[in-house]
């Protein structure tokens, strides 16, 4: 109602603008300050700058790291030649296959019947729990505590019930609608945090805690207690392609799988579990996904488990890409957060002490909502030294589809509240943010609340960066010249630092491999164990080789991430990929650079071609694998406590400009600056491509 009460006060205030200014009505009956009041909002011309650390022209200019060199499949991607998952082209006697979902959020199934279904010409199978065993239709990334197929319970709206296989999609996707669901609910159906916490609906292990100092003691001698709560909403992955798979029988004990994923191990292990085979007769592959950031690190057994198991049995080539609303109503989003803190501080703005607890809705499953928690738990406090911590975690069990990892994994709701949190001092102590946010920031050498030495926290060179490169004091006074001039359009301007700590929370998977492969021709062929989602990943591996080998990079090519180049590989996320995989990538390098130093010393002024072919001649190896893992990480107050929790942190300042139409809520980003530390770039055009891309 409010709303359209705006819409008719608008279009009076654009009409009367329209009469003033054709002379009907006096100048003077519409005010200067209501006169923008009529104005909408229009795209405007977009202008933008990126600066980068140049690297020197005197060095090695064959040596392309640090330069901006182009996405590997860049110019594919821009004509539409780039070959998906649901691209590959259709093979005989292959069939599609399509999901039965579940319409209720919390019920028992009665009568699941397909027969309607199975009478179509051109259906071939309907598969179901039944056709499991319970230890085999038991799945999930670390608890096996989801369902392939929905068995006797389903939680949430969404879920799997089971799998119709037929001749083509618009076959498959008619007979799944035929396969008649009956239901008896049950309650209570929970949604929402504050209903899980009503009902006490948690997942075991809830809550836990980390602490530093004596939060009691400091809310005692503290000038100011304030307590508050803020909270974020989830967030749709919204991948331009949603999640495919197809799996191809080889022999009769042997099934191939190309998959969008991010994390083709675990789609690897996880049809071994459902299918029996052992995980050497199963191969995934994925040549390049069309975005993830995170929605594919541990959903892709949604499509992916079905298509196997349809395809192993049925002895035929099976296809599966969802549409888009079955992917939204499928697959998790974001965890949202509920925040409730308490916090002590001077009359200065320092900050004594925070007691907060953090609530996750992780939906119905766990999947990997311990890990998402976790990092919240750590990046609450953001970029400020807080000297007396406690912590609380609840991982809160709703009928939701299971919310998953999603970039940042924790990290930027845990931020949000160290960014609430600060505001909410300045507010009190009458400063300005950006006072109070200095006055609070951690100096290199301080220990965080998990008991990290911070080495280099270069947080207040971004800052003053930032605050220049954004004319950030002109801005602020320019947006105050606009607000009084203006009654129904306001702008502000905001400041935020962030602290990123670079590691998996879960030890095993800080690990990475390679294999590379040089040809007679001197061609050299590079697989590792991360996947090309879009962000890159390739042309900075292919950059890594080119260095190490000391070649061009034309003469390296990357063609897919697969399970039987490179095993046991970790997720690509978490912004580690490079760093892994790349350091796989030198470690074999510098084996095959050892083997060829003989040649070399022989042939000082002959070419990377004529020392290859000796190498062959001579029957030295021209092939290598490579492996990584993070020194030095591991912490655990009792079993590791001398360990670090991440590898190191990146740093960055961001400065934005809003325009708010108070009449609609309608909005508009003017502007936007931000400055990261990510150390030396290898390559700056796709890192600033990922940063912008972030935004």
């Amino acid at each position: 109602r409010s709303l359209v009460v705006s819409l008719f006060f608008k279009a009076f205030l654009a009409i009367s603008r329209k009469l003033c200014d054709a002379g009907i009505m006096p100048k003077d009956s519409l005010s200067e300050k209501d006169r923008s009041g009529a104005d909408t909002f229009h795209t405007p011309v977009l202008r933008s700058a990126q600066l980068f650390e140049r690297v020197s022209s005197e060095q090695n200019t064959c040596d392309p790291i640090g330069r901006p060199k182009i996405h590997s499949s860049a110019l594919k991607q821009a004509t539409g030649e780039a070959i998906y998952t649901d691209d590959i082209p259709r093979m005989d006697g292959e069939a599609y296959l399509s999901l039965v979902l579940s319409t209720k959020a919390r019920a028992k199934i009665i009568k699941l019947d397909a027969s309607k279904a199975l009478a179509l010409p051109g259906v071939h199978a309907f598969f179901s729990h039944k056709d499991l065993t319970k230890h085999e239709n038991e799945v999930g990334p670390v608890f096996h505590d989801e369902h392939v197929f929905a068995d006797e319970e389903v939680h949430c709206v969404g879920q799997v019930v089971g799998a119709i296989v037929a001749d083509n999609k618009a076959l498959a996707q008619r007979a799944a609608r035929l396969v008649q669901v009956e239901y008896e609910g049950l309650s209570p159906v929970i949604v929402s945090i504050e209903q899980a916490i009503e009902h006490k609906s948690y997942f075991p292990d809830s809550p836990r805690y980390i602490t530093k100092g004596n939060v009691q003691e400091a809310f005692a001698v503290a000038d100011h207690v304030y307590e508050g709560s803020c909270r974020m909403g989830g967030q749709e992955h919204f991948y331009l392609e949603t999640h495919a798979a197809v799996a191809i029988p080889r022999d009769s004990d042997e099934l191939e799988l190309f998959c969008s994923t991010q994390h083709p191990s675990e789609i690897q292990k996880l049809v071994s579990h459902v299918t029996g085979l052992p995980s050497h007769r199963v191969v995934c592959r994925a040549k390049r996904l069309g975005g993830g950031f995170g929605g594919k690190e541990s959903r892709g057994i949604l499509t992916a488990l079905p298509v196997a198991l349809a395809a192993y049995r049925l002895r035929r080539p099976v296809r599966c890409m969802l549409d888009r609303d079955e992917d939204m109503i499928i697959t998790g989003t974001r965890h949202p957060f509920l925040f409730k803190y308490k916090v002590g501080f001077t009359n200065e703005g320092l900050i004594t002490a925070c007691d907060i607890e953090c609530y996750t809705n992780a939906g119905w499953s766990m999947d990997l909502s311990f890990s998402v928690l976790d990092r919240a738990m750590l990046h609450f406090e953001n970029c400020y030294r807080i000297p007396n911590v406690r912590v609380g975690g609840w991982i809160c069990k709703t009928n939701l589809a299971s919310n998953t990892a999603f970039r940042g994994f924790g990290g930027p709701q845990g931020m949000f509240a160290g960014e609430h949190i600060i505001r909410d001092v300045a507010r009190i102590v009458g400063r300005d943010v950006v006072d109070v946010m200095r006055r609070n920031f951690y100096k290199e050498g301080d220990i965080t609340h998990y008991s990290q030495k911070l080495e280099r926290f270069p947080i207040e060179r971004c800052l003053q960066d930032c605050l220049e490169q954004s004319r950030y004091e002109e801005k602020r006074a320019q947006i105050a010249q606009f607000n009084s001039e203006n009654r129904w359009r306001k702008r502000g301007i905001a400041l935020v630092p962030t602290k990123y700590g670079i590691a998996f929370g879960v030890m095993h998977l800080n690990q990475g491999g390679a294999l590379i492969n040089i040809y007679a021709d001197g061609s050299v062929l590079l697989s590792h164990g991360g996947v090309e989602i879009g962000q890159g990943l390739n042309i900075k591996m292919i950059q890594c080789a080119a260095r190490a080998l000391g070649i061009p990079i034309e003469l390296i090519h990357i063609s897919e991430t697969s399970t039987d180049k490179v095993p046991n590989t970790s997720p690509t996320a978490a912004s580690v990929g490079s760093d892994l995989d790349g350091m796989a990538v030198l470690d074999a390098c510098q084996k095959l650079n050892n083997r060829l130093a003989p040649n070399k010393e022989l042939l000082p002024n002959g070419t990377w071609k004529e020392w290859v072919n000796k190498a062959y001649f001579d029957r030295i190896s021209l092939s290598a694998t490579g492996f990584y893992a993070i020194p030095g990480i591991g912490y655990h107050p009792e079993t590791n406590p001398n360990a670090r929790t991440y590898s190191y942190y990146t740093n960055g300042v961001g400065v934005s400009v809003v325009e708010i139409d108070c009449l609609t809520g309608d909005h508009q980003v003017l502007s936007t600056d931000i400055v990261m530390d990510i150390g030396s770039s290898i390559n700056p055009a796709i890192d600033i491509g990922q940063i912008e891309g972030a935004f």
